[in-house]
């Protein structure tokens, strides 16, 4: 199934694949309801049935000048492009925030959407990873 979208903004950052993620996200709520476990909606998210490449808790590394000191699981990795965080609550915290940036700065990578699955429907936010 095509879609056709018709952007409002020109000057945002991967418009049409992040409206694809969105409405993923608004069918698994939609199917599913709130209220579980953040895992759950993991597993319901079906990217392979839209056609989307993607990739599942992605190992990245953390390194200081050369040496590795930490790592990051990433929920998923979008067309190489995006980085979804899914979490479920009613209010977007502040270390999930600062979470989804640091796995941006880590991958050097430049949008991440973290979604929100709570009782009344999804929310969502799009951080930016400004260079």
């Amino acid at each position: 199934m095509k879609t056709t979208y018709k952007l409002r903004r020109k000057d945002l950052i991967y418009p049409k694949l992040s409206y694809q993620i969105i409405g993923i996200l608004f069918d698994v709520y939609n199917e599913l309801g709130g209220g579980h476990y953040e895992k759950y909606y993991q597993k319901a998210i079906a990217f392979k049935k839209c056609g989307l490449f993607f990739k599942e808790q992605i190992y990245v590394p953390l390194n200081f000048k050369g040496n590795k000191i930490g790592n990051y699981y990433l929920d998923f990795l979008i067309g190489n492009k995006i980085v979804l965080e899914i979490k479920r609550g009613e209010k977007f915290r502040k270390k999930d925030i600062e979470q989804l940036y640091s796995y941006l700065k880590a991958t050097n990578l430049r949008l991440g959407i973290i979604a929100n699955f709570t009782k009344s429907g999804v929310r969502f936010k799009r951080i930016l990873n400004i260079k």
